[in-house]
């Protein structure tokens, strides 16, 4: 039975979607792609009609997942906290994928590494549109240490075994960015 144009792309997106969260959960290494698409539903031989190897896919679902992200201008208080808590920490495969995705990145292709440039480039852009009240001259540097130190810490409290620890890396950047991105959250 042949499979229509629709049921090909959304098929193409489940696959994007069930594998950004299995790469965000478990790291690239660690997810095979028979069980990407046993996950999906599809068969392992379906894959094929959709990618021709696992470093395409990784590729794809980078970009998938980074331009799924929200777009547009957003509240950054309201960012800050929902970002910097637990609960985001504590759900990898449906948290930030840059922060679930970036350590292993460096090890991908270069159509990977691209991927994840654009979504970064565009992350910038979204957080420097965020903070309209910091002087021109310093706002890309504003957003860029503040979307770094919100990358890091998230994956520095998933890191250690120590819950308070984790909380105080999480809860402290928050204030520290706060403190520092102040005339944008006022």
């Amino acid at each position: 039975m042949k499979v229509s144009r629709e049921q090909m792309i959304e098929n193409r997106n489940r696959i994007l979607n069930v594998a950004s969260g299995l790469f965000r959960e478990r790291g690239f290494d660690a997810v095979s792609l028979s069980e990407v698409m046993k996950a999906v539903g599809l068969t392992h031989g379906a894959f094929y009609s959709h990618f021709s190897s696992k470093d395409e896919l990784i590729a794809a679902t980078i970009a998938h997942a980074l331009s799924s992200d929200e777009e547009g201008s957003f509240d950054l208080r309201a960012y800050l906290r929902d970002y910097l808590s637990p609960l985001h920490r504590n759900n990898p495969a449906r948290g930030c994928p840059t922060a679930g995705l970036a350590a292993d990145v460096r090890h991908q292709t270069p159509a990977a590494r691209a991927a994840m440039s654009a979504g970064l480039r565009a992350q910038l852009v979204r957080m420097e549109n965020a903070l309209p009240q910091v002087k021109p001259s310093e706002r890309r540097r504003t957003a860029i240490g503040t979307w770094a130190a919100m990358i890091g810490a998230v994956i520095l409290a998933r890191a250690v075994d120590d819950e308070a620890l984790s909380d105080e890396v999480l809860e402290q950047t928050r204030v520290w960015i706060e403190r520092i991105t102040q005339p944008a959250l006022k």
